[in-house]
């Protein structure tokens, strides 16, 4: 299953334009829509096999790959080595191997699930000023190159959220994986022992980037009560 829009190389007035690979379609929604409120980018396409990949990457001909790792058919490190798009993975992937073989078949940047849109932003922004320092054909010099991957770079630094710590956006996101039911943030706050804002804060993280879904209960106070739940592969 995937859409496409034919197109040039570069999309119209200098736009970037990316091709999400995702085989979780609600998954691949959020990260269309984090990229698209982005200036300067455009989703030209999403696919959700490698298979749908490689065709849509002939077919659009995109500037930027937004590569999963865990696809149905084959590993998104298949297509990264494949098609010679420039590719920045999206993944809950954490492992040394998978890392170390990412950045060895050419990707960009790494960016591990959940994450938020401020985060996939300041990657997309960093790849734009890259792309940007080399433009202009012709000869570059030791700095110029330098330079160019500071800019890549150079947004990396605030990929957590101030007071935001990656141990306990694990366990948060392990206990509502692990659960039966939909979790509110009072019971996940009692089960992990840290305070209600905390898990509040993490648990809509985790809603934002994808990989868990909101809904409202209403009780008796008529406020409405926020429940999580985790999205499966």
């Amino acid at each position: 299953m995937y859409w496409s829009t034919s197109g040039s190389r570069r999309g119209g007035g200098g736009v970037l334009k990316v091709l999400v690979v995702e085989d979780d379609f609600r998954v691949a929604e959020v990260h269309v829509a984090f990229t698209e409120q982005v200036d300067g980018f455009t989703v030209v396409g999403t696919a959700r096999t490698v298979a749908d990949g490689r065709r849509l990457a002939a077919e659009t001909r995109p500037d930027l790959l937004l590569l999963d790792r865990y696809l149905p058919d084959d590993s998104g490190l298949t297509l990264l080595r494949e098609v010679s798009v420039d590719a920045i993975l999206l993944t809950a992937a954490a492992d040394t191997e998978t890392v170390r073989a990412a950045y060895a078949h050419g990707a960009l940047n790494y960016l591990v699930k959940p994450f938020t849109a401020e985060q996939l932003a300041d990657r997309l922004r960093g790849y734009a000023r890259y792309r940007a320092a080399l433009a202009a054909p012709g000869t570059l010099t030791q700095p110029d190159i330098d330079r160019a991957i500071r800019l890549l770079h150079e947004g990396d630094r605030t990929a957590a959220p101030k007071g935001h710590s990656p141990v306990t956006a694990r366990l948060v996101a392990d206990a509502l994986q692990a659960a039966a039911e939909p979790r509110s943030a009072a019971t996940v706050a009692a089960e992990l022992g840290i305070a209600r804002a905390t898990a509040q804060r993490y648990l809509a993280s985790l809603a934002e980037s994808g990989r868990a879904t909101m809904t409202l209960r209403y009780g008796t106070t008529g406020r409405p009560e926020h429940l999580y739940s985790w999205l499966p592969r």
